[in-house]
């Protein structure tokens, strides 16, 4: 008979301690479910690319800054800016230092075996450019003998690379936008390739002495891309927020911001 008593005061004692872990656990699962609406995402940019993204008073601004802040705000998360060469921010998606990139980072079949990208938020596409007084390029058929300008890691850059024997020119990498105009200003370089609404917020913003010439070579669009096969939550919000935008009509005026047609 003790022993039975033994048994059941030792089985409440048991039922007890379960009843409050489980009381435990259903409020750190209720405090994870507010940690998860406050998160802070990485945000890899490339602060060399205006009119996307650039700094300006000491602060990170362009179109990329201004819709990924606006899809924060709206889809109610938090996020913190890590600016880097552009060639480093696949890299740093796949070293896990970032949660995102918005770089203008144009969609291409490469890319998607290692990112998840948002829906096409910008067309965008590659120009040929040339110095202001150059006559005698106008299309990739002018270009042999000829040194291309290129920003590494771009989209630019590949088809430079990949053209490189059609078109029999050299090419010339750059880390940064500045150089790569600076190059081709100077006489260094023949040709830039550089995606049409940045060449021209450049040469309309710094009086650079370029011109573009002939038609796009491309027809690319920009997306937002997180690591291939993670934070595909974090994914359908970008996209919900960027529905949400164009909706609204805030897209357009963020474009309006910094571009004119």
């Amino acid at each position: 008979m003790k022993k039975f008593s033994l048994f059941l005061i030792l089985l409440s004692f048991m039922l007890i301690l379960a009843a409050c872990g489980s009381s435990d656990s259903a409020d750190d699962t209720s405090g994870s479910g507010g940690e998860s609406e406050n998160k802070t995402y990485k945000i890899g940019i490339d602060t060399t690319y205006p009119p996307f993204e650039f700094e300006e008073g000491g602060e990170y601004t362009g179109i990329d800054i201004d819709i990924i802040n606006a899809i924060a705000e709206s889809q109610g998360f938090k996020i913190e800016f890590s600016p880097m060469d552009f060639g480093g921010i696949i890299p740093a998606l796949q070293a896990g230092q970032l949660d995102v990139a918005i770089a203008g980072m144009s969609i291409t079949d490469e890319r998607k075996k290692v990112v998840d990208f948002s829906d096409p938020y910008f067309d965008a596409g590659l120009s040929l450019v040339v110095a202001k007084d150059n006559s005698d390029i106008t299309a990739l058929e002018d270009l042999k003998g000829k040194t291309v300008a290129v920003k590494s890691g771009t989209t630019g850059s590949k088809f430079a690379m990949d053209n490189e024997s059609k078109y029999g020119y050299t090419v010339a990498q750059f880390e940064d936008s500045p150089s790569m105009f600076q190059e081709v200003s100077n006489g260094n370089a023949d040709v830039l390739l550089e995606d049409y609404p940045v060449i021209a917020y450049a040469i309309a913003q710094s009086g650079l002495d370029l011109k573009t010439v002939g038609d796009r070579l491309t027809g690319d669009q920009y997306g937002i891309a997180v690591l291939k096969g993670e934070n595909a939550d974090l994914l359908e919000k970008i996209n919900t927020g960027l529905k949400e935008l164009r909706d609204s009509g805030e897209y357009d005026e963020i474009l309006n911001k910094y571009i004119s047609e």
